[in-house]
């Protein structure tokens, strides 16, 4: 996305956005889009992290059963040779 834009693209963007916000008010709007994106990667995080803890308790939950329907093992002959 970004590789198109080129150096020039960033330094037009930066004029504009002086333009249109002002200097006095352009630090408040980095703020609040580094703000924005702070909690968009917390909420990725957490819904992330959620999926993956809701894997492992239908896993946990998965192993008993899986357990039960294995095929019994044959005993074990423990005597000596004659």
């Amino acid at each position: 996305m970004f590789n198109s834009i080129g150096p020039t693209g960033f330094i037009l963007l930066a004029v504009l956005a002086l333009l249109l916000f002002g200097p006095n008010k352009l630090p408040e709007l980095g703020r609040a889009v580094g703000r924005t994106f702070r909690e968009f990667k917390e909420g990725a995080r957490d819904i992330i992290s959620d999926d993956d803890t809701s894997s492992r308790k239908e896993q946990e939950k998965a192993k008993p059963l899986a357990a039960e329907t294995t095929i019994a093992e044959k005993p074990v002959d423990k005597r000596l040779p004659e």
